[in-house]
Order: structure tokens, then C-alpha cells, then sequence
């Protein structure tokens, strides 16, 4: 369950971003002939929900109608005590409660007299859900999120990105300053207090020894040597990066080899290296780094051997038209 604030800054994200992403999908629909098209959105697979309309769950599941004329709607499994707060922070204005989403979804498309719908990335609904749309009695039609979800080439999305990465190194460089020879739970405790009070919904923190692989604290001794690897929400926009807590002039040496492979993340490597994607339903999931394409959001790490220790460098990224680039710079 989120544990931060979730808000809607308009002057940071305007509507005028959801109008724009609205009519892309609503193209689409006229030309598959489609009346409206459903998106699925629960806690952890909330990026459609939040590109087109700003929904983002605390918790239980959801549908996002969107007709292709109209204005949106939520067919909502949370209470109606949340539905001024959701209306507060969307750009939806009529909720209706949805405890079955598939037999209120069949329920709204006999009222609209729909005979087809659309279903955005409908393999991976739930089976629950999509199992009983598809014994009802509308033809569904799968509408891939390619060519209407579109994060890595829509200017606002990729300006709430770079805020997020950047907020996100400043906090751990700062924090990872006074970090040396303490217990990792306390130095984790204090890493995620930091990003919660900059505004973070979520935060997860894995942690090196030098030996291993990122993993929770287990207690041990945060010191030169261990890298932190921590992925965070900033209002619905995921971060990821890993860095190395060394001396100065080693994670600079780090670096300048990581953007090095960044700019041939396309192309083997002699070192190990690891890819998420950031652009799809859910958060960031592993992705194949030879597959990555122009308009791609994604988060590169690598890990260096180094004096006997395995250090991890990596950052959320871009790949722009020619090549594949940092979010943002790094912080003074």
C-alpha cells in the first residue's frame, strides 16, 4: 500500500497533457471503428491509468472507460468515501462503484449500446477479469498500447522523468555522504524517510556488500564498498539507479565507463549488464537491452569488478533518436 501523497500539481503536469494523450487514443479508436476502449489499473500496473487520465491506485483494481466521444470514466473497486479525492487529483469526473469490473464493464456497454470494445494490452489483464468480458455479449478487440501509449516521446512525460531522476540522485548522493559504518536498516530507514518527505509514493532500497547482489539490509554494516540500488515513484513516474558508495574519484571512473556502455547498450559486453524497462504497464520490469528502440524509457545498470569488490553504477535513461542517453545530468 502507498505510503506517500499523491497530488496533482497542475502547473508541474497541466491537463492540456491528458487532452493531448486522450485524442491520440481516441483516433485510434475511430479508426478501428471502435466506440471506447477499457485500461486495466490496480496498484502495481497503474501507468496507462496514469498516462491518459492521472488515476493511480493506493490499492484494489479499476477500469478506465474511454469512449470516442465523451469523456472518460472509472468503473472504481474502492469505497465512494475516495471518490472526491480521485476526482480531485484526474482529470475523471464520473466514477462509478465497481466491485465485479468485468460485470459492470458489460453492464455500462449495454447501457451505451456498445457492440464492440476495445481492451488496451488485454494480455495482461487478469483472468478474472478479462476471462468474464470475454463470455459477454460484446466482441473485444485488443488495441496494443504501441502508436497511444507513447511516454517516451510526449514532452511532459519525459520532463516529469527527469524531475523524478533528479530528485532521486540528489537525495542519494546527499544521504550516501553520511552513510559510512552504520547498520544498512538504519542507513536505508533514513535514505527512504529522505525520499518520502520530497514527496515519494514508493520507494524500494536493495543494497551491495561488495560481494553480492543487490538485496534488502540484513543487518550488516553499511561501508566503502557496498552500492544502494533504489527505485522510486514520484507522482506515478518511476525511477531507477545504482550507485557505488566509494570515493570520488572512482565513481567518477565508474560513471565515464557506464556512459560509455550506455552509448553501445545495444552491443555486447565484456562487463555484466542489466536493463528495465520503464515505458510499459507496469513500473519497470526486465527488459532485453538489444532490443531497445528510439523513444524508449528505460533504467541501465552495470556492475564493475573493482580492488576484489563488485560495485553497481547505473541510472534511468533515453533513447533518443540517434543514441541512448541519461534522463538528466548529473547533480552538482
Amino acid at each position: 500500500m502507498k505510503r506517500g501523497w499523491i497530488h496533482w500539481d497542475r502547473t508541474e503536469l497541466p491537463p492540456a497533457a491528458f487532452a493531448a494523450r486522450l485524442g491520440r487514443l481516441r483516433q485510434s479508436l475511430a479508426e478501428r471503428g471502435l466506440p471506447a476502449v477499457a485500461l486495466y489499473s490496480d496498484i502495481w500496473c497503474s501507468n496507462h491509468g496514469r498516462y491518459f487520465v492521472n488515476f493511480m491506485p493506493y490499492w484494489n483494481r479499476s477500469l478506465v472507460v474511454v469512449p470516442k466521444e465523451g469523456k472518460p470514466l472509472l468503473l472504481c473497486g474502492l469505497s465512494p468515501r475516495v471518490y472526491p479525492w480521485i476526482r480531485s487529483v484526474t482529470v475523471l469526473e464520473e466514477i462509478r462503484p465497481a466491485g465485479n469490473p468485468a460485470r459492470q464493464l458489460l453492464e455500462l456497454a449495454a447501457e451505451k449500446q456498445w457492440k464492440r470494445l476495445g481492451l488496451l494490452g488485454r494480455a495482461r489483464w487478469p483472468q478474472e477479469i478479462a476471462g468474464p468480458l470475454s463470455q459477454g455479449a460484446v466482441d473485444l478487440e485488443d488495441v496494443p498500447p504501441a502508436g497511444v501509449y507513447q511516454p517516451g516521446s510526449d514532452e511532459w512525460e519525459i520532463a516529469m522523468r527527469r524531475r523524478a531522476a533528479g530528485m532521486a540522485r540528489t537525495i542519494l548522493a546527499d544521504e550516501m555522504s553520511h552513510g559510512s559504518e552504520e547498520e544498512d536498516y538504519q542507513f536505508v530507514g533514513r535514505l527512504e524517510r529522505a525520499f518520502r518527505r520530497a514527496g515519494a509514493e514508493e520507494v524500494g532500497i536493495l543494497l551491495s556488500d561488495g560481494r553480492s547482489v543487490p538485496a534488502p539490509p540484513r543487518g550488516k554494516t553499511f561501508r566503502d564498498g557496498c552500492s544502494v540500488t533504489v527505485a522510486m515513484e514520484y507522482r506515478g513516474h518511476w525511477v531507477r539507479l545504482s550507485r557505488p558508495h566509494t570515493t570520488p574519484p572512482v565513481e567518477e571512473s565508474l560513471r565515464h565507463r557506464w556512459e560509455v556502455q550506455l552509448r553501445h547498450v545495444q552491443e555486447p559486453s565484456h562487463l555484466a549488464c542489466y536493463a528495465e524497462t520503464l515505458s510499459g504497464s507496469l513500473p519497470y520490469e526486465s527488459c532485453d537491452r538489444f532490443e531497445l528502440r528510439p523513444g524508449d524509457l528505460f533504467a541501465f545498470h552495470v556492475q564493475f569488478r573493482t580492488n576484489g569488490q563488485r560495485l553497481f553504477y547505473g541510472d534511468s535513461c533515453w533513447f533518443g533518436e540517434t543514441e541512448a542517453e541519461p534522463l538528466c545530468a548529473e547533480p552538482l
